[in-house]
């Protein structure tokens, strides 16, 4: 009489199938890849490197953290886009390539709600307005009053045209009625080094990326992009209270996979983000850095990103930035 397994095996046998080829292994059976569309050391790769140590850890497999910069994230995505939707490849972006890259180029290569799988919201980022030390200013309203005495000679860096650091100085430039001059950079990082070094003297930065040059002295805090003040960072005022009423400008960041992954894929994913991004050291972490945890579902972060795209397409109008 024949045992269960070889019965299994001899029908495996008849149809040419072997017995790991038959069923599909369970997820995830080898390392994945986390792509961030930016260079190392800013605010999307400093989350990407957080969450992928934690899945990592929850999924017991290996995620690999490859960042590929350009053209403001646009590579990256493409990368991604192209990529096998078997949830091996997946990435950490932004409200810049999401969101506001729609309203700055005539053509993108992609459609950044159809050819994505939104998987989870992970965090928002407060954006901070820093100077360098040697611009003659302490707050925002001293800026404000500088900008004014010298039109378009202030300059300050950016990750890139479009990017959210790009709106949030163009949006405080319409608010202040200031003018100034923009050097865009090709991600946060560059962007942070042009104002340390003293080759722009001010940027709009997400606070992970330049809270240890302002608590080195390298560069001084003006204000927070957000509505209220960080309670990990009090002594932080916010911009609308600093000098600007009704200011506010943050980014996010969550987890993207190209388009049509399998469902069950999407929800584990998510959970397993989620629950990262709940642990308390996480969260203890990130707050103490300037970043705020904002974990969320597929369908939420799927409905989150739509308002986006309406919110930064109506500031990307007020900036007066032209699609290319």
């Amino acid at each position: 009489m024949f045992t269960m397994t070889r019965t299994l095996a001899l029908a495996l046998a008849l149809t040419g199938l072997s017995p790991a080829t038959a069923f599909p292994q369970a997820y995830p059976s080898k390392p994945i890849r986390l792509i961030v569309p930016f260079p190392a050391g800013g605010g999307v790769d400093y989350i990407g490197r957080i969450v992928g140590k934690g899945l990592s850890e929850r999924l017991g497999q290996q995620v690999l953290v490859d960042n590929r910069p350009g053209a403001n994230a646009i590579l990256g995505l493409e990368n991604l886009r192209v990529s096998a939707p078997d949830g091996y490849t997946i990435a950490a972006a932004s409200a810049g390539p999401l969101a506001v890259n729609p309203f700055t180029y005539a053509k993108l290569p992609h459609d950044t709600v159809k050819d994505f799988t939104y998987i989870a919201n992970m965090v928002v980022f407060p954006l901070l307005l820093v100077s360098h030390p040697s611009l003659p200013v302490k707050n925002v309203k001293e800026l404000i009053a500088l900008a004014k005495a010298r039109p378009n000679e202030i300059a300050y860096s950016s990750p890139g045209v479009g990017n959210t650091g790009h709106l949030a100085a163009a949006l405080f430039e319409s608010m202040a009625k200031v003018k100034t001059v923009h050097v865009p950079y090709k991600g946060t990082a560059p962007a942070v080094i042009a104002v340390i070094s003293g080759e722009t003297m001010l940027t709009w930065s997400s606070i992970p990326a330049i809270l240890p040059h302002v608590r080195a002295g390298r560069a001084r805090a003006l204000g927070v992009g957000n509505t209220k003040r960080l309670p990990s960072l009090p002594d932080f005022p916010t911009v609308a209270e600093a000098g600007v009423p009704g200011f506010e400008c943050v980014a996010w960041g969550g987890l993207i996979g190209p388009a049509n992954m399998p469902r069950d894929i999407v929800l584990r994913l998510s959970k397993e983000t989620v629950a990262t991004l709940n642990q308390k050291d996480v969260i203890d972490r990130m707050l103490s850095e300037g970043t705020v945890p904002a974990p969320s579902g597929p369908d939420e972060f799927l409905a989150y990103m739509k308002s986006e795209l309406k919110k930064w397409g109506e500031v990307v109008k007020i900036a007066g930035i032209k699609p290319e």
